[in-house]
C-alpha cells in the first residue's frame, strides 16, 4: 500500500481503520527493522533468522515443510538451509521415520545466543498482554491468525506469479 492510502477510491475507511491500518503498516516495518538490527548481530541475514524461528518452533522439518511455513519457495529455502548450516544454527539429518529424507534441525548453540536478544521485549510484551482481558485477547489473536493467514496467502500469489 502506498502513504496514499486515505485518498484511495476503494478505501472507504472509518477513521479509527484508518489509524489501525497506518499502525499495523508501522509495526510491520519496525518488525522488519527490529529483527534485521538482531540478524545482523547474529551474523545472519533477516531471511535466515527468521526461518531459524520457524524451526525452533516447529521441530524438524523437511526443506519442503520450511517452504510451507515460511511461504518461501524451495530454491531459497535450500541457500538459506546452507547458510544456517554453515553457520552452526542447523544440521541435515536423516528423518527417523523415513530414512530417505532429510529433515532440518536447529542445534543448541543458537538458543543460548538469540534468547538474550530477546528478553526485554519478551517481558514488555507480556506486560502489554496482561492489560487485557481474555476476551480481548482473543479478538487480537483471531485478528493476527487472519493476517498471518492473509500474508501466507499474497506470498503464495506472488510465487505463482512469478513462477
Amino acid at each position: 500500500m502506498s502513504s496514499d492510502d486515505r485518498q484511495h477510491p476503494a478505501l472507504s475507511l472509518t477513521p479509527i481503520q484508518q489509524e489501525l491500518l497506518q499502525e499495523i503498516r508501522t509495526n510491520s516495518s519496525r518488525a522488519v527493522m527490529f529483527h534485521q538490527m538482531i540478524s545482523e548481530k547474529l551474523g545472519l541475514n533477516a531471511t535466515d533468522h527468521k526461518c531459524l524461528d520457524f524451526l525452533y518452533r516447529s521441530g524438524p522439518v523437511t526443506a519442503g515443510q520450511l517452504a510451507e511455513l515460511t511461504g518461501l519457495t524451495t530454491g531459497a529455502v535450500t541457500n538459506v538451509i546452507d547458510r544456517l548450516e554453515q553457520a552452526g544454527y542447523v544440521v541435515r539429518a536423516k528423518d527417523p521415520k523415513d530414512r530417505r529424507k532429510v529433515v532440518v534441525k536447529p542445534t543448541d548453540h543458537g538458543p543460548d545466543n538469540i534468547s538474550p536478544l530477546f528478553d526485554s521485549i519478551l517481558h514488555k510484551t507480556i506486560a502489554l498482554l496482561d492489560r487485557y482481558t481474555e476476551q480481548e485477547t482473543r479478538v487480537i489473536l483471531d485478528f493476527l491468525k487472519s493476517c498471518n493467514a492473509i500474508s501466507l496467502e499474497e506470498m503464495n500469489k506472488q510465487k505463482e506469479a512469478v513462477s
